[in-house]
């Protein structure tokens, strides 16, 4: 889903079916404005969000492919050099690299400790096969369009949410923030009935 050039984004869809031969799913860790400058410019996010999707690209060889790790491979910090029984679905393609030259080293260790977490509530969820694809740096805006406390911007009437203006990071959550709008326009629009 990358919509730039020379950059890799792994965010994007599962088939309406999901009967394909690998489960998907996204591990995310909470990138917050300071770790980006984002109090200083309200656009670092995207820069920041730009800068590691560059990294991705250039890992995968600069030709839109996917770098791609075993679990095994990237809690040691070493390109893996095949596959074990799990193999990448990908489009266009993914080439073997060291996942932690594609996102901060934070990001990184925070990913290790919590698929090995994973691994103990789940069975094989961190089995040293598990395939690592990167990055997905899409899972909510990098810019917030701030709203007050009753969740209006400054523009009145216009009621920002979900994930394209900053308060969600997937579908539920974006359901989520969705379902609280919706409450505070029917507290502020009270239905006529009630207001005779």
């Amino acid at each position: 889903s990358a919509s730039e050039a020379e950059g890799v984004v792994t965010n994007g869809m599962s088939f309406h079916e999901r009967d394909l031969e690998n489960a998907n799913s996204a591990v995310v860790v909470q990138i917050n404005p300071e770790d980006f400058g984002g109090d200083e410019n309200p656009m670092a996010g995207v820069e920041f969000q730009r800068h590691w999707e560059r990294k991705a690209y250039e890992a995968g060889g600069a030709n839109y492919h996917a770098p791609v790790q075993l679990f095994k491979d990237f809690k040691e910090k070493n390109v893996s050099s095949s596959f074990g029984e799990i193999y990448p679905t990908y489009r266009p393609g993914c080439t073997f690299a060291n996942l932690w030259d594609c996102m901060p080293d934070y990001v990184c260790e925070s990913l290790s400790e919590g698929i090995t977490a994973f691994g103990k509530l789940l069975a094989n969820y961190d089995r040293p096969d598990a395939l690592l694809t990167g990055v997905e740096t899409r899972t909510s805006s990098p810019v917030r369009i701030t709203r007050d406390d009753e969740m209006q911007s400054n523009i009145r009437g216009v009621y920002p949410c979900g994930e394209g203006s900053g308060y969600a990071g997937g579908i539920m959550s974006a359901s989520i923030d969705g379902l609280k709008v919706a409450e505070q326009i029917l507290k502020t629009y009270k239905p006529i009935k009630e207001q005779e």
